[in-house]
Formats: C-alpha cells, structure tokens, sequence
C-alpha cells in the first residue's frame, strides 16, 4: 500500500483556454498544451525538484503526459494507466491511437494500452464523439481506488485530470496543482 499519493492536475489545455473564454467545445481531439501550460508545468518542476516518487501513474491523453515528462523528466519511471483518464464527456477527453503517441513521445512505454484507451463503445452525443455516463466515471473512479490499494510503491504520483480527481477527492484542481489523497478514507 502506497503512503504517499500525490494528485497533479494536467497544465492548461487548448480546450481549456477556449471552453473557459466561451463555454464551448471548441473540438480539440486530445488538447495539447497551451504556452501558459508549458509555463504552469515549468513552474510546478521547480516546485517538485527535490520530490522523489517511485512511480509516476500518467493518464494517456497527451496534456497530461506533456506535463508529466515536462515535470519529472527522465528522474522518474513512468505508467501510462488509462483508468484515470478524463471524464469522457468532451472533445479533449477522446484520445490518440497508440501509433501516434509512440512517435510523440519514444522514450515512453505504451505497450499495455489498448488501442483505442477510450470508449468507443458508448453511445455518440450531440457532438458526434461518445461520451460516458456519471455512472461510467464512477466505476472507473471504483476500479482506481481499487488498483491504487494495491500498488506495491510507497511513493506514486498520479498526473491526470480536473473532472476525475473532482470525483476521486470530491474537489476541483487548478492546473499543475498538486493535493495529497489518501485511498483509505
């Protein structure tokens, strides 16, 4: 059982640049960075320099990787684990073939993601993507718990997402924010 579990929330997005200028889904397929993510995310490796982790769990869904390697660099091993991935329920939320991110980021390990990680199988919204129920969200929020109860590292960060950290610890994370959790309350 892990006794240190620290939650980051992913750098501004594209999508979230415009969705919070709007309130539209601007149709960004798996956002990347904005220039004032880079800057959260160089911000928060000055923060995190001295912080040592065993593991790194990483959502597939390219900002959050982008901000875990922009933070930890090479000093850290990472997990790419889908079931933290964002709530599927936007244009961002719908990720990248494997082939693609192997060629974004080859030092990275995305042998055991299925192709496609996200649901395909769901029904198609109004935006033509499908989207997941509340239900959905909490199964995998379920089945995290469960999967974090029974890693062996006793010092993991989990770099994900807004939506489903707000389920996991019942509040919103800014961006690059870091909150501790523990799984047993």
């Amino acid at each position: 059982m892990p006794t240190t579990i620290h939650l980051i929330r992913h750098g501004q997005s594209t999508f979230n640049a415009h969705y919070e200028a709007t309130g539209e889904d601007p149709m960004h397929f798996d956002a990347r960075l904005t220039e004032l993510g880079h800057r959260q995310v160089a911000a928060a490796r000055e923060r995190m320099a001295s912080d040592a982790y065993d593991v790194v769990l990483v959502s597939p869904l390219t900002r959050a990787i982008q901000t875990a390697t922009g933070i930890f660099g090479d000093r850290v091993r990472y997990e790419i684990t889908p079931l933290h991935r964002e709530w599927q329920i936007s244009s961002c939320d719908i990720g990248r073939g494997v082939a693609e991110l192997r060629t974004d980021f080859p030092d990275l390990d995305f042998d055991g993601l299925d192709d496609p990680f996200w649901r395909h199988d769901l029904p198609i919204g109004d935006l033509g993507f499908p989207q997941e129920s509340l239900e959905d969200l909490a199964a995998r929020v379920s089945a995290f718990k469960a999967m974090m109860a029974s890693r062996p590292e006793p010092r993991i960060a989990v770099v994900g997402h807004g939506d489903f950290f707000r389920r996991l610890i019942g509040r919103q994370l800014e961006n690059c924010e870091r909150a501790a959790w523990n799984p047993e309350r």
